[in-house]
């Protein structure tokens, strides 16, 4: 098992796939990915045996990320062999939807148990300036195959004030949808330090604002993510928040994260991290993969230091899946 020097383990491996985007989502890339060609991310191989090696230390669960991970051809593939890991449980996957409505049978089919897909707003409008694409009709589409399919489905949107914190449209949309949908509140980054200024809210308030209507907390299980979710009798959708600006949001940190470059990330704003790659080779023992994550993992910090505006390596969120 997977356990720092304060006694956490970690049950949940966010895996970057690529980096790549295609939209232009005005918090993470406003002008559009620049970065490395599609070559240099981790192989499907190499992939493989990175998840081999957290499964037999004890990872349960695996999120595909990006970048937008469906960019990738190989991905019903990667998701079959995720899905075929011994000691894996939970394949998720995170996605701006673009392909969603064409691809969620197939996804399903390799063995796609979860799905989070990000929608800044469910208002058209507001929906086409924050990403830079109007496809909000056919992601919306997509999610209501993934429900039928019985994927759980999360919908995520950065919090951004003054754009998208109106909860009307929002507990509308729950009140017939059994899905969850979570605000994230934005997170400073060396690219977006104006950008966090003026967008940023706190979601305490949101959450005040749930109680008093009568929302419930959600008991989360170990390999869940660090979401505080709410449940209400009227309605078969939740409301879910990520306050990486709270008290000891930290505290129960239970997942590590492996860029699509191959370097663990014991931390989304931390340290520049640890290349795994050269371990990867089909010639290394995956033994000695293992006793690389496991030396690392004791070296993780107690928490970020986002609040005072230091975001260690972080960019844009697109770099080691957000």
């Amino acid at each position: 098992m997977l356990q720092d020097s304060f006694g956490r383990r970690f049950y949940y491996l966010r895996l970057s796939i690529t980096d790549v985007c295609n939209f232009r989502c005005t918090y993470c890339l406003p002008e559009g990915y620049k970065g490395l060609p599609e070559d240099a991310f981790l192989s499907a191989p190499e992939i493989s045996k990175t998840v081999q090696a957290f499964a037999k230390l004890g990872t349960e669960k695996v999120r595909i990320t990006g970048g937008e991970p469906s960019l990738r051809k190989d991905l019903p593939d990667i998701i079959s062999s995720i899905k075929a890991t011994s000691g894996i449980k939970k394949v998720a996957l995170t996605t701006n939807g673009y392909k969603l409505d064409k691809n969620i049978h197939e996804w399903h089919r390799s063995g796609l148990d979860q799905l989070n897909v990000s929608i800044d707003s469910l208002d058209k409008k507001t929906f086409k300036s924050v990403t830079g694409h109007d496809r909000i009709d056919e992601i919306m589409a997509g999610i209501e195959s993934a429900i039928s399919l019985g994927i759980k489905v999360k919908v995520n949107a950065v919090l951004m004030k003054g754009v998208n914190d109106n909860l009307s449209p929002i507990f509308e949309w729950l009140k017939s949808n059994p899905a969850t949908f979570r605000f994230i509140e934005v997170m400073e980054t060396a690219d977006q330090d104006v950008f966090f200024r003026q967008y940023h809210r706190s979601g305490g308030a949101i959450k005040q604002q749930l109680l008093d209507d009568n929302w419930q907390s959600v008991i989360q299980d170990q390999a869940a993510g660090p979401a505080q979710e709410f449940w209400h009798p009227d309605y078969k959708g939740r409301m879910g928040l990520i306050m990486p600006y709270s008290k000891d949001f930290c505290a129960t940190c239970n997942r590590l994260r492996v860029s699509s470059l191959g370097k663990m990330h014991l931390c989304l704003f931390a340290e520049q991290g640890v290349d795994l790659r050269p371990f990867l080779a089909p010639n290394i023992p995956i033994e000695t993969l293992i006793e690389a994550i496991q030396g690392h993992v004791s070296d993780k910090k107690l928490g970020h230091d986002l609040l005072n505006h230091n975001s260690g390596a972080m960019q844009n969120l697109s770099q080691i899946g957000g």
